[in-house]
C-alpha cells in the first residue's frame, strides 16, 4: 500500500511510471537473482524514498535498521557522479564497495541497472549511449565479478547493441544465417555421448549454450579473425542430476565418457570441481575434437553448479527454500571481501 499510495502518478527519468519500474526491479532482485524478503524491501522502498517525505527515522522504526542501510546504501550509490570516475572499473569498485557496508546494495543497485538496460528504447539516443557506456565499463564488470553470468550477458549485449550496432547487428545475422549447420552439427556431435551416459544410468540433459554477441566480438578482437573462424562460439553443456556427496565422482566419469569418445586437448582442461573459483563457480571443461577437425568446448556441471554458474550462488539457497541461510551469508561474506581486494581475478 505505502509503495502503491508514494509511486502514484510519479514516472521515472525515461517517462515510465515508477511503480512499473519499482516491480520490475522487484522481479529481477528476487527471481533472478534470488535474493531474500530484505532485499526485496530494500528494492522497493529505494524509489518511494526518494518522492516521499518519509525520513530515515520512519524506516528504522517501521522496518528495522538492516532495511534502513540497505536503502541509505543505494541512495549513497546513487549519488555517485558516475562521469567522474573516468570509466575506471576498479576505481568505482572502490567508491561503490565504501558506499555499501551490504552487499546486498550492489546486488540491487546491478538489479536495477538491468532493468534500465532493459528499457533503453524509450530513452533518447544520447541518453541510450550514456547508459551504455556507463554500464559497459563500470557495471558489467560488477556483474563479473559477482558471477551474475546471465546479467553480465545481458548488459554487455545490450550495451554493444547501442554501442556498436552495425557490429552487434553483423554478428546476430550471421549467428542466424549458421543457426541450421550449427543445430546438425550439435545433433551429431551429442548423439553418442547421450548414449554412453544412458548405458551408465546416468539422470543428465545434454545441450547447446550459444556465446553471447558480445563474447563472440570479443574473441574476434583478441584473436583477429572474422566470424567464421572463432571455433568456440558455441559450447556442450552436460548437465547431472547427482547427489552433492557424488558430485565430484559423477562430474570426472562424465569426462571420461566424453574423453573416450572425443580426443581432448589437455591444455585446455579446466578443473573448477577441485578448485572452484572465488565467486563459487564450479564446472569441468573441456576442449575435444569433433567431426571434421572441428574444436568444441565441452562443459561438465551438475544442476547445482548449473543454478550457481547461471544465477548467481544467491539465487541457488533461495530456491532450495532458504535452508542455506547460513552458507549465502558466508558467500555474501566472501563477496564483499572479492570487491575489497586488488586483484583482478577473472571470475
Amino acid at each position: 500500500k505505502l509503495v502503491t499510495k508514494e509511486c502514484n502518478g510519479k514516472a521515472t527519468s525515461a517517462g515510465e511510471p515508477v511503480i512499473y519500474h519499482v516491480t520490475s526491479v522487484v522481479k529481477i532482485v528476487a527471481g533472478e537473482m534470488g535474493l531474500g524478503y530484505m532485499s526485496v524491501i530494500g528494492a522497493l522502498l529505494k524509489d518511494v524514498i526518494n518522492i516521499s517525505k518519509i525520513t530515515e527515522n520512519d524506516l528504522k522504526k517501521t522496518f528495522g535498521f538492516q532495511i534502513s542501510d540497505i536503502i541509505k546504501g543505494l541512495g549513497k550509490i546513487s549519488d555517485l557522479d558516475t562521469e567522474k570516475t573516468s570509466y575506471q572499473p576498479d576505481h568505482f569498485r572502490k567508491l561503490v564497495v565504501n558506499l555499501a557496508d551490504d552487499i546486498r546494495v550492489i546486488l540491487i543497485k546491478l538489479a536495477e541497472r538491468l532493468e534500465v538496460m532493459r528499457k533503453l528504447d524509450a530513452m533518447d539516443n544520447e541518453s541510450r549511449l550514456r547508459v551504455s557506456s556507463e554500464t559497459s565499463f563500470l557495471y558489467d564488470p560488477l556483474a563479473h565479478r559477482l558471477g551474475l553470468h546471465n546479467i553480465k550477458s545481458e548488459m554487455e549485449d545490450t550495451a554493444l547493441k547501442y554501442l556498436e550496432p552495425d557490429i552487434y547487428n553483423s554478428i546476430a545475422e550471421k549467428v542466424r544465417e549458421t543457426t541450421s549447420k550449427r543445430n546438425r552439427f550439435t545433433r551429431e556431435f551429442i548423439r553418442p555421448l547421450k548414449e554412453k551416459l544412458s548405458e551408465q544410468s546416468f539422470n543428465y540433459e545434454v545441450k547447446s549454450r550459444l556465446k553471447s554477441i558480445h563474447s563472440i566480438w570479443q574473441k574476434m578482437k583478441k584473436q583477429g579473425v572474422n566470424f567464421e573462424e572463432v571455433y568456440d562460439i558455441f559450447a556442450i553443456r552436460i548437465i547431472l542430476e547427482t547427489r552433492e556427496k557424488k558430485e565430484k565422482k559423477d562430474c570426472w566419469q562424465a569426462y571420461s565418457i566424453v574423453t573416450d569418445i572425443y580426443q581432448p586437448n589437455p591444455q585446455r582442461l579446466r578443473d573448477w570441481i577441485s578448485i572452484p573459483k572465488s565467486n563459487g563457480y564450479e564446472s569441468l571443461h573441456t576442449t575435444v575434437v569433433g567431426a571434421k577437425g572441428r574444436w568444441v568446448e565441452v562443459q561438465i556441471r551438475t544442476s547445482r553448479m548449473n543454478e550457481i554458474a547461471e544465477k548467481g550462488y544467491a539465487a541457488h539457497w533461495q530456491y532450495k527454500g532458504g535452508k542455506g541461510d547460513s552458507k549465502l551469508d558466508s558467500w555474501l561474506t566472501r563477496m564483499r571481501e572479492i570487491l575489497d581486494s586488488q586483484e583482478s581475478t577473472s571470475l
